[in-house]
């Protein structure tokens, strides 16, 4: 099981209409995830909740 390095992780913040859709890919293990969140709760936050995501998905599939 490989650990998640933080500062490696690419995230890509698109706005669509009145929400953003946040996507974060752990580059080592290629896998991404993406989620949806009002523009005003900042952009640190939906890093931390992408992040957060990530590390989920990346421990269910044992990696």
């Amino acid at each position: 099981m490989s650990k998640l390095n933080e500062n490696g992780v690419i995230v890509e913040f698109v706005k669509v209409g009145s929400y953003v859709k946040v996507s974060a890919v752990d580059p080592v293990s290629m896998i991404e995830v993406s989620i949806v969140g009002n523009p005003m709760s900042g952009e640190a936050m939906l890093t931390r909740t992408a992040i957060r995501k990530l590390k989920y998905v990346m421990e269910k599939r044992g990696k």
